[in-house]
């Protein structure tokens, strides 16, 4: 009868490395024992290379079987195992209201064995009869050996993989898989952004939470036989995902719709073709709508034109022009250097440096005052009022209010601010500044801008994300009083109604509304110059007296002719009066 090891022993590999030690220990016994007898010296020279290569041997086999044999054991398992990740369910995006905006639903991915395919040409032709593609593409994957395998549609609808897999089709098998899907098509996909097949962030505030959005992949094994087919049982999974976590931004998708829209038929107007707004609260910084065009559809990116991924009212500076003469005016009002009654000589032409200055139309030399400057929107007015306070004032008051400074709003790729540092400004400087050239900010800095005045100067962090809700966290973010002055405000808001009143921005006019806001007719940096007859058409503004601090920047980029964007900006600011309930306060 057999025996099996000793007790205590630890089994075969213990008894032949011990049996080897043991007849190694005898020979070097023998051979001491040796030494006395009268042993030939050829012998004694065969039986110490007979140690000497028994040595070796035991050497090797402890190398083999006790150092490396974890090694080589993981390689014969992977050699006989497919691995690849499971990915985790992503948490959904939801807008303030609780609406869905992206969301991860079940689907189904779908792989083959090529070594197990029977008829290629057959399973081939079966498979494009439920997911759609050319027969000879399917062939060309069921035939790709010597892989083991091939994915043949990734993240592929449910009820299609299920049609498929009661052909029973050999080679053929299915992993629960999940993937990105937007209930709202095309609105706010660039502030939304979009994953990749892998369910990574690419752009937007995808990229920007992925991390806690993409939750933990796990991971799928699969053990192969000797062709590469499933061993039984042997198909597992290692790791479970962790799902992701869900998010609430603050937009109102609603309000996003209009806004869209309204856009996008200003631009067209004008035949453009690139355009920004956006609308943010003064009050809390919360960003409650904001576009680029053209828009970005995450559910057909294939036909999104080139640039539809950049949401240019956060990735782009650009001269503001004369929507900054707000800020202007606000300086010399806080200053008391004028009072918007107080009247200003204002020549045709304003020599600066070896620069001449001028307003967008031709005009004599005229007397106004500072409102009307603003109603006007003269260049050389509010040049000369501006000198008035001091240049450095203006710089003074840019930098408290934090234009030319990145907002640190939480979406990927925010451009900075461009201006000359204070000592390097010559004159003309202060002047082109003074009307928005000369210095390059963003579309959102601008929006909060007004949103400040609106809030008599408290500057909050534009942002998206609002709260976790599985957890229950709600984010905070910083405010800061940054200028307290309520007369200026006051005085500000005041020559703003004018603007929209008897100004250049009537088209923005509400009854029953004390609109306040600044139109612009930028001019385009090119080459050292301004283009001719390219415009940055914009407005900026927001209802004042009201019960919301709610402001809006509208523009159209490049435009070959001069124009408004008041009535743009009417129409947006009009579905918020009725989204929101917005009712004057006096």
């Amino acid at each position: 009868m057999a025996q099996g090891p000793r007790p205590g022993g630890k089994g075969p590999r213990s008894n032949s490395l011990s049996s080897i030690a043991t007849t190694l220990s005898d020979l070097i016994a023998s051979e001491s024992s040796e030494k006395a007898s009268s042993v030939s010296r050829p012998d004694k020279y065969v039986r110490i290379l007979f140690l000497v290569l028994a040595a070796i041997f035991l050497c090797r086999l402890v190398y083999l079987q006790v150092l490396v044999a974890p090694t080589y054991t993981a390689m014969a398992e992977e050699s006989r195992t497919v691995n690849f990740p499971v990915t985790p369910k992503r948490g959904t995006i939801y807008d303030r209201n609780g609406q869905i905006l992206a969301v991860s639903v079940d689907c189904t991915t779908i792989y083959c064995n090529p070594s197990e395919v029977t008829d290629a040409r057959h399973e081939a032709s079966m498979i494009s009869t439920v997911l759609e593609e050319d027969p000879e593409y399917y062939e060309g994957l069921l035939s790709r050996e010597p892989s083991t395998f091939v994915y043949i549609e990734r993240q592929a609808d449910v009820e299609k993989a299920q049609r498929l897999k009661e052909m029973k089709l050999p080679g053929v098998y299915f992993i629960a898989d999940s993937r990105r899907e937007y209930p709202n098509g095309g609105v706010g996909g660039q502030v939304i952004g979009v994953c990749d097949v892998d369910g990574n962030g690419i752009t937007g505030l995808e990229l920007q939470y992925d991390e806690i959005l993409k939750g933990t992949p796990g991971k799928y094994s699969a053990e192969r036989g000797e062709k590469g087919a499933p061993i039984p049982g042997g198909v597992h999974e290692d790791t479970p995902a962790v799902d992701g976590e869900d998010i609430m931004i603050s937009l109102d998708i609603r309000m996003q719709i209009k806004m869209e829209e309204a856009l996008e038929q200003g631009i067209l107007s004008y035949e453009g073709e690139h355009g920004s707004s956006a609308m943010i609260d003064g009050d809390t910084g919360e960003i409650y709508a904001i576009c680029s065009y053209p828009y970005l559809d995450p559910t057909d990116r294939e036909n999104s034109m080139i640039g539809s991924d950049n949401l240019t009212a956060v990735t782009q500076a650009f001269e503001p022009g004369s929507i900054f003469k707000s800020l202007s005016a606000l300086t010399v009002l806080n200053e008391r250097a004028l009072e918007p009654e107080d009247i200003l000589f204002c020549p045709s032409e304003l020599e600066a440096d070896q620069y001449v200055i001028t307003d967008a139309h031709e005009r004599p030399d005229v007397e106004m005052t500072f409102a009307t400057i603003l109603n006007e929107s003269s260049n050389v007015g509010i040049s000369l009022a501006t000198q008035e306070a001091g240049f450095d004032k203006l710089n003074a008051m840019i930098k408290r209010l934090k234009i030319t400074e990145k907002s640190g709003v939480d979406y990927p790729g925010e451009a900075q601010s461009v201006m000359p540092d204070f000592n390097e400004w010559a004159y003309v400087t202060g002047c082109n500044i003074s009307f928005g050239q000369g210095l390059a900010t963003t579309p959102l800095n601008m929006a909060r801008f007004y949103g400040m005045v609106a809030a008599d100067g408290l500057l909050c962090q534009p942002h998206f994300l609002m709260a976790k809700p599985q957890s229950g966290e709600w984010l905070e973010y910083e405010s800061e009083q940054v200028l307290d002055d309520p007369v200026a405000f006051d005085k500000l808001k005041g020559m703003l109604q004018g603007v929209v009143a008897e100004g250049t921005g009537t088209e923005a006019e509400i009854p029953g509304y004390d609109v306040a806001g600044k139109t612009s007719t930028a001019e385009i940096a090119e080459d050292g110059g301004y283009a001719k007859s390219r415009y940055n058409l914009c407005f900026a503004g927001f209802i004042d007296n009201s019960n919301s601090n709610l402001a809006l920047f509208v523009s159209a980029n490049e435009i070959n002719y001069e124009g408004k964007m008041a009535s743009v900006f009417h129409d947006i600011m009009l579905e918020a009066i009725e989204l929101y309930n917005i009712v004057p306060v006096k």
